[in-house]
Protein backbone atom coordinates (compact mmCIF):
# COMPACT_ATOMS: atom_id res chain seq x y z
CA UNK A 1 0.00 0.00 0.00
CA UNK A 2 2.82 2.39 0.91
CA UNK A 3 4.46 1.73 -2.43
CA UNK A 4 1.21 2.57 -4.25
CA UNK A 5 0.77 5.78 -2.28
CA UNK A 6 4.38 6.75 -2.97
CA UNK A 7 3.97 6.05 -6.68
CA UNK A 8 0.77 8.07 -6.82
CA UNK A 9 2.50 10.98 -5.05
CA UNK A 10 5.49 10.91 -7.41
CA UNK A 11 3.18 10.75 -10.41
CA UNK A 12 1.26 13.80 -9.19
CA UNK A 13 4.51 15.69 -8.65
CA UNK A 14 5.73 14.76 -12.11
CA UNK A 15 2.48 15.88 -13.74
CA UNK A 16 2.58 19.19 -11.84
CA UNK A 17 6.17 19.84 -12.89
CA UNK A 18 5.32 19.01 -16.48
CA UNK A 19 2.42 21.47 -16.48
CA UNK A 20 4.49 24.19 -14.85
CA UNK A 21 7.41 23.73 -17.19
CA UNK A 22 5.09 23.53 -20.17
CA UNK A 23 3.42 26.80 -19.19
CA UNK A 24 6.69 28.65 -18.51
CA UNK A 25 8.30 27.40 -21.71
CA UNK A 26 5.54 29.05 -23.71
CA UNK A 27 6.92 32.45 -22.73
CA UNK A 28 10.36 33.97 -22.82
CA UNK A 29 11.86 36.77 -20.75
CA UNK A 30 11.83 39.25 -23.64
CA UNK A 31 8.08 38.97 -24.26
CA UNK A 32 6.48 42.37 -23.66
CA UNK A 33 2.94 43.77 -23.81
CA UNK A 34 2.31 47.52 -23.77
CA UNK A 35 -0.77 49.60 -22.92
CA UNK A 36 -0.90 53.07 -24.51
CA UNK A 37 -3.31 55.76 -23.31
CA UNK A 38 -3.73 59.45 -22.53
CA UNK A 39 -4.20 61.05 -19.10
CA UNK A 40 -2.11 58.16 -17.82
CA UNK A 41 -2.00 59.42 -14.22
CA UNK A 42 -5.77 59.27 -13.74
CA UNK A 43 -6.91 56.77 -11.07
CA UNK A 44 -8.85 55.02 -13.86
CA UNK A 45 -5.62 54.15 -15.66
CA UNK A 46 -3.88 53.19 -12.44
CA UNK A 47 -6.60 50.59 -12.01
CA UNK A 48 -6.03 49.37 -15.57
CA UNK A 49 -2.32 49.25 -14.83
CA UNK A 50 -3.03 46.87 -11.94
CA UNK A 51 -4.94 44.55 -14.25
CA UNK A 52 -2.11 44.55 -16.78
CA UNK A 53 0.45 43.86 -14.07
CA UNK A 54 -1.59 40.98 -12.66
CA UNK A 55 -2.00 39.27 -16.04
CA UNK A 56 1.71 39.74 -16.80
CA UNK A 57 2.61 38.13 -13.47
CA UNK A 58 0.40 35.13 -14.26
CA UNK A 59 2.20 34.56 -17.55
CA UNK A 60 5.65 35.69 -16.48
CA UNK A 61 5.97 38.34 -19.19
CA UNK A 62 6.97 41.99 -19.27
CA UNK A 63 4.45 44.82 -19.30
CA UNK A 64 4.48 48.59 -19.66
CA UNK A 65 2.05 51.52 -19.65
CA UNK A 66 2.87 54.48 -21.87
CA UNK A 67 1.22 57.74 -22.79
CA UNK A 68 1.07 61.44 -21.95
CA UNK A 69 -0.06 62.46 -18.49
CA UNK A 70 -2.44 65.02 -20.05
CA UNK A 71 -5.07 64.77 -22.76
CA UNK A 72 -2.80 65.00 -25.81
CA UNK A 73 -3.91 62.80 -28.75
CA UNK A 74 -0.86 63.74 -30.86
CA UNK A 75 1.48 62.73 -28.06
CA UNK A 76 -0.42 59.47 -27.64
CA UNK A 77 0.17 58.60 -31.31
CA UNK A 78 3.89 59.25 -30.84
CA UNK A 79 3.93 57.06 -27.73
CA UNK A 80 2.20 54.33 -29.73
CA UNK A 81 4.87 54.53 -32.41
CA UNK A 82 7.59 54.50 -29.75
CA UNK A 83 6.01 51.36 -28.31
CA UNK A 84 5.86 49.77 -31.75
CA UNK A 85 9.57 50.45 -32.26
CA UNK A 86 10.28 48.16 -29.29
CA UNK A 87 8.75 45.27 -31.28
CA UNK A 88 6.45 44.12 -28.48
CA UNK A 89 4.40 40.92 -28.57
CA UNK A 90 1.26 43.07 -28.64
CA UNK A 91 -0.18 46.52 -27.94
CA UNK A 92 -3.35 47.60 -26.14
CA UNK A 93 -4.44 51.16 -26.88
CA UNK A 94 -7.22 53.43 -25.63
CA UNK A 95 -7.81 55.72 -28.58
CA UNK A 96 -8.13 59.45 -27.88
CA UNK A 97 -8.53 60.45 -31.53
CA UNK A 98 -9.54 57.66 -33.91
CA UNK A 99 -8.53 59.59 -37.03
CA UNK A 100 -5.05 60.34 -35.72
CA UNK A 101 -4.45 56.85 -34.33
CA UNK A 102 -5.72 54.84 -37.32
CA UNK A 103 -2.51 55.06 -39.45
CA UNK A 104 -0.33 54.04 -36.49
CA UNK A 105 -2.53 51.04 -35.67
CA UNK A 106 -2.53 49.98 -39.32
CA UNK A 107 1.28 50.26 -39.40
CA UNK A 108 1.53 47.97 -36.38
CA UNK A 109 -0.71 45.34 -37.96
CA UNK A 110 1.30 45.55 -41.20
CA UNK A 111 4.46 44.97 -39.14
CA UNK A 112 2.94 41.84 -37.58
CA UNK A 113 2.27 43.34 -34.13
CA UNK A 114 -1.28 42.58 -32.92
CA UNK A 115 -3.28 45.55 -31.65
CA UNK A 116 -6.44 45.44 -29.53
CA UNK A 117 -8.26 48.62 -28.56
CA UNK A 118 -9.52 49.00 -24.99
CA UNK A 119 -11.80 51.58 -23.37
CA UNK A 120 -12.03 53.72 -26.54
CA UNK A 121 -12.12 52.24 -30.03
CA UNK A 122 -10.88 53.02 -33.55
CA UNK A 123 -13.35 50.87 -35.50
CA UNK A 124 -12.15 52.02 -38.93
CA UNK A 125 -8.59 50.90 -38.23
CA UNK A 126 -7.21 47.39 -38.70
CA UNK A 127 -7.14 46.70 -34.97
CA UNK A 128 -8.21 43.13 -34.20
CA UNK A 129 -11.12 43.97 -31.93
CA UNK A 130 -12.33 46.13 -29.05
CA UNK A 131 -12.43 45.23 -25.34
CA UNK A 132 -14.35 47.62 -23.12
CA UNK A 133 -17.63 49.15 -22.09
CA UNK A 134 -20.75 49.19 -24.19
CA UNK A 135 -20.63 52.98 -24.10
CA UNK A 136 -24.06 53.44 -25.67
CA UNK A 137 -25.51 51.35 -22.86
CA UNK A 138 -23.52 53.32 -20.27
CA UNK A 139 -25.10 56.54 -21.53
CA UNK A 140 -28.57 55.02 -21.55
CA UNK A 141 -28.19 53.89 -17.94
CA UNK A 142 -27.07 57.37 -16.90
CA UNK A 143 -29.85 58.95 -18.94
CA UNK A 144 -32.50 56.84 -17.28
CA UNK A 145 -31.18 57.95 -13.89
CA UNK A 146 -31.36 61.62 -14.87
CA UNK A 147 -34.89 61.24 -16.26
CA UNK A 148 -36.04 59.60 -13.03
CA UNK A 149 -34.39 62.15 -10.74
CA UNK A 150 -35.62 65.19 -12.73
CA UNK A 151 -39.07 63.65 -13.26
CA UNK A 152 -38.64 64.11 -16.98
CA UNK A 153 -38.10 67.89 -16.91
CA UNK A 154 -35.04 70.12 -16.51
CA UNK A 155 -31.94 71.69 -18.04
CA UNK A 156 -28.74 69.65 -18.27
CA UNK A 157 -25.09 70.28 -19.14
CA UNK A 158 -22.60 67.63 -20.25
CA UNK A 159 -18.85 67.63 -19.64
CA UNK A 160 -16.91 65.69 -22.24
CA UNK A 161 -13.97 65.48 -24.64
CA UNK A 162 -13.86 64.60 -28.36
CA UNK A 163 -13.27 60.86 -27.92
CA UNK A 164 -15.16 58.01 -29.63
CA UNK A 165 -16.24 56.37 -26.37
CA UNK A 166 -17.54 59.65 -24.94
CA UNK A 167 -19.47 60.39 -28.12
CA UNK A 168 -21.19 57.03 -27.75
CA UNK A 169 -22.07 57.79 -24.12
CA UNK A 170 -23.55 61.12 -25.15
CA UNK A 171 -25.65 59.37 -27.78
CA UNK A 172 -26.88 56.95 -25.11
CA UNK A 173 -28.00 59.85 -22.92
CA UNK A 174 -29.74 61.50 -25.85
CA UNK A 175 -31.53 58.23 -26.61
CA UNK A 176 -32.78 58.11 -23.02
CA UNK A 177 -33.95 61.74 -23.25
CA UNK A 178 -35.67 61.30 -26.62
CA UNK A 179 -39.05 60.42 -25.08
CA UNK A 180 -38.82 63.27 -22.57
CA UNK A 181 -39.01 66.62 -24.39
CA UNK A 182 -39.03 68.40 -21.04
CA UNK A 183 -35.33 67.69 -20.66
CA UNK A 184 -33.23 70.29 -22.47
CA UNK A 185 -29.51 69.95 -23.20
CA UNK A 186 -28.18 73.47 -22.65
CA UNK A 187 -24.55 72.73 -23.49
CA UNK A 188 -22.10 69.94 -24.28
CA UNK A 189 -18.89 71.40 -22.87
CA UNK A 190 -15.42 70.20 -23.91
CA UNK A 191 -13.17 70.24 -20.84
CA UNK A 192 -10.07 69.75 -23.05
CA UNK A 193 -8.65 67.13 -20.71
CA UNK A 194 -8.64 69.47 -17.70
CA UNK A 195 -11.19 68.88 -14.93
CA UNK A 196 -10.56 72.43 -13.71
CA UNK A 197 -12.46 73.63 -16.78
CA UNK A 198 -15.49 71.69 -15.55
CA UNK A 199 -15.16 73.42 -12.17
CA UNK A 200 -15.04 76.85 -13.83
CA UNK A 201 -17.99 76.14 -16.12
CA UNK A 202 -20.11 74.83 -13.26
CA UNK A 203 -19.27 77.92 -11.20
CA UNK A 204 -20.34 80.08 -14.13
CA UNK A 205 -23.75 78.43 -14.33
CA UNK A 206 -24.27 78.63 -10.58
CA UNK A 207 -22.94 82.14 -9.96
CA UNK A 208 -23.62 84.22 -13.07
CA UNK A 209 -26.91 86.13 -12.81
CA UNK A 210 -27.60 85.86 -16.53
CA UNK A 211 -26.80 82.13 -16.74
CA UNK A 212 -29.58 79.68 -17.44
CA UNK A 213 -30.46 77.51 -14.44
CA UNK A 214 -28.97 74.03 -14.78
CA UNK A 215 -30.70 71.19 -12.97
CA UNK A 216 -28.21 68.43 -13.74
CA UNK A 217 -24.49 68.33 -14.48
CA UNK A 218 -23.43 65.14 -16.27
CA UNK A 219 -19.82 63.98 -16.60
CA UNK A 220 -19.02 61.66 -19.48
CA UNK A 221 -15.42 61.04 -18.36
CA UNK A 222 -13.69 60.13 -15.12
CA UNK A 223 -12.01 63.31 -13.89
CA UNK A 224 -14.72 66.00 -13.87
CA UNK A 225 -17.11 64.65 -11.24
CA UNK A 226 -15.20 65.71 -8.15
CA UNK A 227 -14.56 69.22 -9.54
CA UNK A 228 -18.21 69.72 -10.45
CA UNK A 229 -19.20 68.57 -6.95
CA UNK A 230 -16.71 70.99 -5.40
CA UNK A 231 -18.11 73.91 -7.40
CA UNK A 232 -21.62 73.00 -6.23
CA UNK A 233 -20.42 72.76 -2.64
CA UNK A 234 -18.84 76.22 -2.76
CA UNK A 235 -21.94 77.78 -4.30
CA UNK A 236 -24.18 75.93 -1.81
CA UNK A 237 -26.30 74.64 -4.71
CA UNK A 238 -26.92 71.19 -3.28
CA UNK A 239 -30.30 70.92 -5.01
CA UNK A 240 -28.52 70.21 -8.33
CA UNK A 241 -28.02 66.73 -9.68
CA UNK A 242 -24.53 65.41 -10.48
CA UNK A 243 -23.98 62.18 -12.39
CA UNK A 244 -20.33 61.16 -12.69
CA UNK A 245 -18.35 58.52 -14.55
CA UNK A 246 -16.19 55.75 -13.10
CA UNK A 247 -15.37 54.71 -9.56
CA UNK A 248 -12.22 56.44 -8.36
CA UNK A 249 -12.12 56.81 -4.59
CA UNK A 250 -13.02 60.51 -4.49
CA UNK A 251 -16.12 59.95 -6.63
CA UNK A 252 -17.30 57.08 -4.42
CA UNK A 253 -16.79 59.14 -1.26
CA UNK A 254 -18.74 62.04 -2.77
CA UNK A 255 -21.63 59.67 -3.50
CA UNK A 256 -21.55 58.48 0.10
CA UNK A 257 -21.52 62.11 1.21
CA UNK A 258 -24.43 62.99 -1.09
CA UNK A 259 -22.65 65.53 -3.30
CA UNK A 260 -22.77 63.21 -6.31
CA UNK A 261 -26.00 61.35 -6.96
CA UNK A 262 -24.58 58.44 -8.96
CA UNK A 263 -21.78 57.31 -11.21
CA UNK A 264 -21.46 54.82 -14.04
CA UNK A 265 -18.93 52.09 -13.24
CA UNK A 266 -16.65 50.53 -15.84
CA UNK A 267 -14.02 47.79 -15.47
CA UNK A 268 -10.60 49.13 -16.55
CA UNK A 269 -8.84 46.40 -14.54
CA UNK A 270 -10.72 43.76 -16.54
CA UNK A 271 -10.03 45.51 -19.84
CA UNK A 272 -6.27 45.45 -19.29
CA UNK A 273 -6.17 42.01 -17.66
CA UNK A 274 -8.22 40.33 -20.37
CA UNK A 275 -6.50 42.41 -23.05
CA UNK A 276 -3.04 41.13 -22.18
CA UNK A 277 -4.28 37.54 -22.01
CA UNK A 278 -5.89 37.93 -25.43
CA UNK A 279 -2.73 39.38 -26.97
CA UNK A 280 -0.68 36.59 -25.42
CA UNK A 281 -2.94 33.98 -27.01
CA UNK A 282 -2.69 35.71 -30.40
CA UNK A 283 1.11 35.97 -30.09
CA UNK A 284 1.56 32.27 -29.33
CA UNK A 285 -1.09 30.94 -31.68
CA UNK A 286 -0.81 33.42 -34.53
CA UNK A 287 -3.15 33.83 -37.47
CA UNK A 288 -3.28 36.20 -40.43
CA UNK A 289 -3.35 39.65 -38.82
CA UNK A 290 -3.92 41.34 -42.17
CA UNK A 291 -7.15 39.51 -42.95
CA UNK A 292 -10.45 41.36 -42.38
CA UNK A 293 -12.44 39.15 -40.02
CA UNK A 294 -15.35 41.56 -39.55
CA UNK A 295 -17.63 39.63 -41.94
CA UNK A 296 -16.19 36.17 -41.33
CA UNK A 297 -18.56 33.77 -39.56
CA UNK A 298 -15.54 31.57 -38.77
CA UNK A 299 -13.40 34.36 -37.35
CA UNK A 300 -10.94 33.32 -34.60
CA UNK A 301 -11.55 36.66 -32.83
CA UNK A 302 -14.69 38.52 -31.70
CA UNK A 303 -15.64 42.01 -32.84
CA UNK A 304 -16.30 43.32 -29.32
CA UNK A 305 -15.78 42.03 -25.77
CA UNK A 306 -18.16 43.80 -23.37
CA UNK A 307 -16.52 44.10 -19.93
CA UNK A 308 -19.71 45.37 -18.29
CA UNK A 309 -21.19 48.54 -16.85
CA UNK A 310 -23.31 49.35 -13.78
CA UNK A 311 -24.80 52.25 -11.86
CA UNK A 312 -23.43 53.14 -8.42
CA UNK A 313 -25.39 55.22 -5.92
CA UNK A 314 -25.83 55.39 -2.14
CA UNK A 315 -27.50 51.99 -2.12
CA UNK A 316 -24.45 50.05 -3.33
CA UNK A 317 -21.51 52.47 -2.97
CA UNK A 318 -20.13 50.65 0.08
CA UNK A 319 -19.72 47.50 -2.01
CA UNK A 320 -17.49 49.39 -4.44
CA UNK A 321 -15.52 51.09 -1.66
CA UNK A 322 -14.89 47.71 -0.05
CA UNK A 323 -13.76 46.18 -3.34
CA UNK A 324 -11.36 49.09 -3.92
CA UNK A 325 -9.96 48.76 -0.39
CA UNK A 326 -9.43 45.01 -0.79
CA UNK A 327 -7.72 45.47 -4.16
CA UNK A 328 -5.35 48.09 -2.75
CA UNK A 329 -4.48 45.81 0.18
CA UNK A 330 -3.25 43.00 -2.12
Amino acid sequence: MKILVRCAFLTAVAVSLFLLLGCSSRHDTSERYILVTVNSKLPYWQTARSGLEKAAAVYGVKWDVRGPETYDPQAEVQEFRNALALKPAGILVSVADAGLMKPAIDEAIAAGVPVITVDSDAPDSKRLYFIGTNNLQAGQIGGQRVVAKLHGKGNVVFYTMPQPNLEQRLKGYKDAFSDHPGIKIVEVFNINGDAGNAFDRTTHYLAAKDAEKIDAFICLEASAGKDVAEAIRRQKATDRLVVAMDVDESTLNLIKEGMIDATIAQKPYTMAYYGLKSLDDIHHYPFDLKKDYSWDSFSPVPAFVDTGVSLVDKVNVDVYLKARSEAQAK
